[in-house]
């Protein structure tokens, strides 16, 4: 499936596992008896960075980790490599980016906060990348994250600072920063954002969760744009989870249109025929319509039941990707893909050459993993004060934090203020590391 599959020739590399595991340690607690709303009443329109959860309302995964699940869908990375035409790429890129917010479907867990200073690598020979991510910053939290093709065929990077808002009954994550896609061999660069992200139903009900904004993919080289949308569900949810939009060459001319649902499944066809489709739905939308009345006063935030599960496919239409569906054990194991599986795997050979700010060796994380509910809340609680006394140490001295992995500075092509890998990392030369756990 990808260009890079066997790099490495199946050998596993300095930190590798060669048969991953297919499910957690333990299965998740049930959350049912905790009320959410004791914390969070006190929050609405704050930013919640700064709240302390209880453990309980966690997934065993570090941010850092959560990051890394951008990278499921590599083989959609080496896949546009591989093709001469400029638009061509730009589809792959189109549906890189959509694959990498899929695997928030359904993961209604909390990441743990990165405490300043914490990394976390991942060599997967079998996708073809290796990647280095570091929190980089505690207030505001920002992560940086570095992975490169293990041909030299593309470098994929970006800081991330997730705003999350509570709205009374929803917490809103805007995941602020660049991210940035170079394909090395035709000397090209692709940058974009992300959509926002909304999880629904915080306080009662069943929680559920929607993307919406644009999201716009320029590449740098060409001029190309592509501009997805991200749609809210609308008060029926007839556009639930959808994604639709065009790329346009620098003169704003459609070169093709994208549509799927970011759930599901991105597909591409020519503009015209897009159109005639869209002009044909919304006439047949408001027949719907005026043949039966329908109230506005329904309750919007509900989770409302798409249409149907699938999308429907124009004719002449060209899939650009499907999502993997998920292992059948996922609903125990707090909805994780297979790849989400193993982010926190660590054997003995691993352990030894991973440096000890690695998030696979943070113990809170590890006991949720293994089930051990209380110990994980206890580590949690004494990592966060641990963190807090170095802090007020630092400024004792008043000693700036540096940074060990990446430096701040301007994306070299949106000019955006960013944080850039430093290199070095992969020497395996961990020396000086600051002691978080």
């Amino acid at each position: 499936m990808s260009e890079g599959k066997d790099c490495g020739g199946g050998d596993a590399l300095s930190n590798g596992i060669k048969k991953h595991r297919t499910s957690l340690p333990s299965p998740m607690f049930s959350r049912n008896d905790f009320s959410i709303w004791s914390i969070l009443r006190k929050c609405i329109g704050m930013e919640l960075s700064k709240i302390t959860m209880p453990v309980i309302f966690n997934e065993p995964l570090s941010f850092l980790q959560r990051l890394t699940e951008y990278m499921e869908h590599t083989y959609l990375i080496h896949k546009a490599s591989s093709f001469a035409d400029p638009v061509e790429r730009m589809q792959c890129v189109a549906a890189f980016a959509v694959s990498a917010v899929a695997s928030q479907w359904e993961r209604t867990g909390k990441p743990f906060n990165p405490l300043l200073g914490e990394t976390y690598e991942l060599v997967r020979d079998d996708l073809g990348f290796r990647l280095i991510s570091e929190q980089v910053s505690h207030h505001p939290p920002i992560s940086a994250f570095h992975a490169e093709g293990l041909n030299n065929d593309f470098i994929f990077h970006g800081s991330i600072y997730p705003k999350l808002k509570f709205w009374g009954k929803s917490v809103e994550a805007e995941p602020k920063g660049t991210i940035t896609l170079e394909l090395l061999e035709h000397n090209e660069a692709y940058t974009w954002t992300n959509p926002t992200c909304c999880v629904h139903n915080i306080i009662v009900g069943k929680l559920w969760i929607e993307q919406y904004g644009n999201v716009e993919i320029t590449n740098h080289k060409t001029g190309d744009k592509c501009v997805l949308n991200f749609k809210p569900c609308g008060l029926f949810g007839k556009e639930l989870h959808k994604v639709e939009g065009y790329i346009q060459d620098k003169s704003k001319k459609k070169l093709c249109a994208l549509y799927g649902k970011w759930t599901e499944c991105l597909y591409s066809v020519d503009p015209a025929t897009f159109d005639a489709y869209k002009k044909n739905d919304k006439k047949n939308t408001e027949e719907k319509k005026n043949s039966k009345q329908v109230s506005a006063s329904e309750e919007s935030d509900e989770m409302p039941m798409p249409d149907s599960e699938s999308v429907f496919v124009i004719p002449g239409s060209v899939l650009l990707w499907r999502i993997a569906p998920r292992p059948p054990n996922s609903a125990q194991m707090y909805n994780f893909t297979s790849f989400a599986m193993v982010l926190n795997e660590v054997d003995k050979e691993m352990e030894s050459v991973i440096p000890k700010t690695d998030c696979r060796l943070r113990p809170d994380i590890r006991a949720m993993e293994n089930g051990e509910i209380d110990q994980a809340s206890e580590e949690k609680k004494r990592l966060e004060e641990k963190q807090r006394a170095a802090r007020k140490n630092r400024s004792k001295s008043e000693e700036d934090w540096k940074t060990r992995w990446f430096h701040q500075g301007p994306n070299p092509y949106s000019g955006a203020q960013d944080w850039l890998y430093s290199g070095s990392y992969w020497d395996r030369n961990y020396f000086n590391l600051p002691d978080i756990y």
